[in-house]
């Protein structure tokens, strides 16, 4: 009796906690030499039905291996000192190409913010907003001491983008829970940005809308759900 061998092909655990795939070697290691995929990515092997982390897959260990080769002899660096292809962990960014990246990355600040350090306070005029590579962060509400937390950024996420728009004051504090790698979006860069470069803006603010749009519903949901429990329990006294 004839049996098909088992599939070769692999899914990726991605930064956003979804799952991608399936996908092929070959795409695959394109994806690394892209900086789509890490070092530390986890990796499904459907032939195998194992989850490994990229370095510790048979298949992909030369290409970490030749990666870090060609990276001690010509690194892919800007004047900044920032990788272009390191900014696809941001979510917005996946999607760009490595020349539009590394034209981005012109117009970005990096930062290393140590853990517990205010990234912004509330109250202050809001001067750009925040790339999280790295790391972990909270917005936080502050009354009569005590802290009442609004949101957690992660890496791959970002914050502060309203700044862009109107320069109004930030509506919370931000603060670092580890130390963490953000790269800053300054108003000025950003209006430079759209002068400069409205091919790359585009597509800049397309993603970032989108990500806008998914909280906002988000939101509008947890508001309907509490609007639900209220009117429950006031019909029940």
């Amino acid at each position: 009796m004839e049996t098909n061998p088992p599939p070769t092909d692999y899914f990726i655990w991605g930064i956003d906690y979804a799952t991608y795939g399936p996908v092929p070697l070959p795409t695959l290691i394109e994806w690394i030499k892209d900086e789509r995929v890490f070092a530390e990515t986890w990796v499904y092997a459907r032939a195998e039905n194992v989850w490994r982390q990229a370095k510790d897959t048979t298949e992909l260990r030369a290409e970490f291996k030749t990666a870090g080769a060609a990276a001690t002899t010509e690194p892919a660096t800007t004047g900044n000192g920032i990788k272009p292809g390191s900014l696809r962990r941001i979510k917005i960014l996946a999607g760009m190409n490595d020349l539009q990246l590394a034209h981005l990355v012109q117009y970005l600040e990096p930062l290393k913010v140590l853990q517990w350090a205010c990234v912004c306070k509330q109250g202050d005029i809001g001067d750009g907003m925040y790339l999280v590579l790295g790391g972990e962060l909270r917005a936080r509400l502050m009354t009569n001491g005590q802290e009442t937390i609004l949101a957690t950024f992660e890496a791959g996420e970002f914050f502060g983008d309203m700044a862009l728009f109107d320069r109004g004051p930030r509506s919370a504090d931000v603060m670092a829970n580890q130390d963490s790698l953000l790269f800053k979006m300054s108003v000025n860069n950003f209006e430079r940005l759209i002068k400069d470069a409205p091919a790359l803006a585009t597509p800049f603010l397309q993603a970032a809308a989108r990500t806008l749009s998914a909280r906002i519903r988000a939101d509008n949901k947890r508001l309907g759900r509490l609007t639900q429990q209220f009117s429950s329990s006031s019909d029940h006294p």
